[in-house]
């Protein structure tokens, strides 16, 4: 069976969001590892209100942010996901990770 690592990035800053997922796509791929991406989504635009206190009322202007996304996919390669997994990345970057268990073709469900 054969393990499929999905990471997901999120950066309100672009430029160390593509900066530390070009150097890691080129880490896994030096490594010998089979990675698809990276993948890019629209920015997406947030607009966060704020208030002045407590209640409800005053407000100053909202604060306005991009974020910023990017999928990357290793296939196989176990002991690099777990490597990759166990990586720190800057405090501006979000990452997720998901592990998906890929069975062969016609193997059958128990």
């Amino acid at each position: 069976m054969t393990f499929v690592t999905k990471l997901s990035f999120q950066s309100g800053d672009r430029a160390v969001l593509d900066d530390v997922v070009s150097d890691l796509k080129a880490m896994i791929e030096r490594k010998g590892a089979e990675c698809k991406g990276p993948h890019s989504e629209p920015p997406e635009r947030i607009r966060v209100p704020q208030y002045r206190d407590l209640g409800v009322g005053d407000e100053f202007s909202s604060w306005d942010y991009t974020v910023y996304a990017r999928k990357l996919e290793i296939h196989g390669a176990d002991h690099i996901a777990r490597e990759v997994g166990h990586m720190e990345f800057p405090a501006s970057v979000h990452v997720e990770i998901e592990v998906e268990q890929k069975k062969p073709l016609g193997h059958r469900q128990n």
